[in-house]
């Protein structure tokens, strides 16, 4: 929950001050630890996040246009435009 809410130190307190009264919850020394932990780890904690939650591909570049057609055989796809979209995909750190 800490890491995925990527909490900072104000959000951390509250929610390990709840985790110590819940029944069952942790003690006072655990969330002392659990604090220690996150404050000295949390930036590398939140970026091995992010590198998990990645696809292998992703998106170098991308080039779009959009053309009006001036000329065709039937009078009612003049001026209809149309999106060309080109997308280059690599692999992540590459």
């Amino acid at each position: 929950s800490i890491a995925s809410a990527d909490m900072d130190l104000n959000q951390l307190e509250a929610f390990l001050t709840a985790q110590t009264k819940k029944q069952g919850g942790i003690t006072s020394d655990q969330a002392a630890v659990i604090a220690k932990f996150w404050k000295n780890h949390r930036t590398h904690i939140h970026e091995s996040l992010i590198n998990q939650s990645r696809w292998d591909n992703v998106l170098k570049n991308m080039n779009w246009r959009v053309d009006l057609k001036s000329q065709l055989r039937h009078i009612d796809q003049i001026n209809a435009p149309v999106a060309i979209v080109e997308m280059e995909l690599g692999k992540n750190g590459q």
